[in-house]
């Protein structure tokens, strides 16, 4: 599967009930070596990104753990890091409130969007 087309499996899985951390960690499911129902569990505090808004996207949450889980835990922390990074170009703030617009009325980068750069930022950090 295409990069690409993982980007917009994770969004359907958004429109069909995910979170957005589920989204990720879902479309990139078969290289993580998990089952999905493991993933949902594992990432279904996430929605509406950490501590309801106050914390880091839940898409962003969901790249970092499908980073772990691919890696098997080695090298983790720079991949991490790389995402984080990645991300955090793509879509102007790593924060769900920021991205969101909560305090501003500016929305820097919708849903959807998140779970699309998540995907892509997960999948230009780990090894090919």
């Amino acid at each position: 599967m295409t990069t690409e087309e993982r980007v917009e499996k994770a969004v359907e899985y958004k429109h069909s009930g995910c979170n957005c951390a589920q989204a990720v960690a879902l479309a990139c499911a078969d290289l993580s070596g998990m089952d999905t129902e493991t993933l949902m569990k594992l990432n279904s505090g996430f929605g509406g990104g950490m501590a309801c808004m106050e914390g880091s996207c839940g898409a962003l949450v969901g790249a970092v753990m499908s980073a772990g889980l691919i890696k098997e835990g080695k090298g983790t922390p720079m991949a991490s890091r790389a995402i984080l990074q990645s991300f955090q170009e793509k879509c102007g703030a790593t924060i769900c409130k920021d991205l969101k617009g909560r305090d501003t009325g500016v929305v820097l980068c919708p849903c959807d969007d998140c779970v699309r750069n998540g995907v892509r930022s997960l999948m230009e950090n780990i090894p090919g």
